[in-house]
């Protein structure tokens, strides 16, 4: 189990299998060739067989030899192989199955590493891949290339995609290349905290996008380019419409300093002392207040010196909730005394605003509303780009003439 997981493999329940191959649309041939990526004993491809009988080649690629000991499906084909590095002659009407899920790095800190060694080569290939990407995503692209016209991809994979910019080239790519519909699943895979959908792609009229809840149709367009793929609804977009301008409009959003950047810095201490001030973490952050004085990170910084970490911690700001919240919710608070922070995303104001008034605002009941309908739990939280595009009243574009915020503590 271990090597199959620094893999990214992920079992799929029967039930999950069944459900993906009722979406296919197109009349099963007996010259049809289906192909199940990363397949390992095959589950699609059993499936298959047992619905449509022998009418089809069937073909299964995996990497680890160990994971395909249970391939035995009927006719079927199996490869040995790397999937994002093969190149079969031919191509494929039905291309279904379950990609790995990760990011590939170093052992110990991303579980994905077997295949650090491929990385390169992945890069170089793909023109999707981009920033941190999930390797998941490769498996779409490479997927589409290998299907036929008119072929049908059919994967089930976290939901991320959707909304984060490492996927950006990938929506732009599926946008460019045919239909695509997504399934939201919600929480598919028991024991693991990954959100999932179902991608149907169909290599035909592009830039088709169908979102689907439950059996429900909830969005439709015909002219999707690869934008962020949201629950959008009438009061979500009449929420945008009453608070026009976006957050980024008005803050520069940082990130806080990161463990390292506390190492080995003479200024910092493990204990308290005289002119020193607490590093606060996610668990001081508290809707509309800070908790300044429980210390959860073990460390000080001399008060004099706190900008060296990070100038804006001189600056009055707004924290944001980013490390403890779970899902599309919002914690906000003002800090305006400078503390130094190790975790949680800042916004540091382009020009005078009221800040307690845009910490109201991020917490008030609308607003949560506005970004649980939005984003459920795509991610497990919300991230920098989602925090830009927040949707602000008016009156926060314009500077506020606002009297000296203190800085004692």
């Amino acid at each position: 189990m271990r090597g199959r997981r620094s893999l990214g493999a992920v079992y799929t329940p029967d039930e999950l299998v069944r459900f993906m191959l009722s979406l296919v649309r197109r009349p099963v041939t007996p010259d049809w060739r289906v192909l199940e990526p990363a397949c390992a004993s095959a589950p699609f491809l059993r499936a298959f067989a047992e619905r449509y009988g022998p009418v089809a080649e069937l073909v299964g690629v995996e990497l680890d030899p160990e994971g395909a000991r249970g391939f035995a499906v009927p006719g079927a084909r199996l490869v040995h192989a790397d999937f994002l590095l093969w190149e079969p002659a031919e191509r494929f009407d039905l291309i279904l199955g379950n990609p790995p899920y990760g990011i590939i790095g170093v052992p110990g800190h991303y579980a994905m590493h077997a295949l650090r060694e491929a990385k390169r080569a992945y890069r170089a290939k793909f023109q999707t891949w981009y920033g941190r990407y999930n390797v998941y995503g490769a498996f779409i692209e490479h997927a589409v290339n290998l299907l036929k016209p008119e072929g049908e991809l059919v994967y089930v994979v976290p939901a991320s995609w959707m909304i984060l910019e490492e996927f950006k080239r990938l929506r732009e790519f599926l946008a460019a290349h045919g239909t695509l519909e997504v399934h939201y699943l919600g929480r598919a895979f028991p024991g693991v905290r990954v959100t999932a959908v179902v991608l149907h792609f169909t290599k035909a009229r592009p830039g088709e996008l169908r979102l689907w809840d439950g059996g429900r149709l909830w969005l439709e367009r015909r002219d999707y380019r690869g934008e962020w793929i949201r629950f959008e609804t009438p009061e979500t977009r009449a929420f945008e419409a009453a608070n026009p301008v976006p957050l980024a409009a008005v803050f520069e959003v940082r990130f806080a300093a990161r463990s390292p950047e506390f190492r080995d810095r003479p200024f910092v201490h493990p204990d308290p002392g005289p002119g020193r001030l607490p590093v606060l973490t996610g668990r001081n952050l508290k809707r509309s207040w800070i908790d300044y004085e429980t210390n959860h990170s073990g460390l000080w910084v001399e008060r004099e010196r706190v900008g060296e970490l990070k100038p804006f911690y001189r600056v009055p700001r707004v924290v944001v909730g980013h490390t403890k919240t779970r899902g599309a919710t919002i914690v906000a608070a003002v800090d305006a005394r400078g503390y130094p922070w190790r975790e949680e995303l800042h916004l540091v104001p382009k020009h005078p605003v009221d800040l307690e008034a845009v910490a109201a605002h991020l917490n008030s009941p609308e607003m949560q509303r506005y970004v649980a309908t939005l984003y459920r739990d795509l991610t497990k939280h919300l991230n920098r780009n989602q925090l830009c595009r927040l949707p602000l009243p008016e009156r926060f574009a314009v500077p506020a003439l606002l009297a000296p915020v203190g800085t004692g503590a």
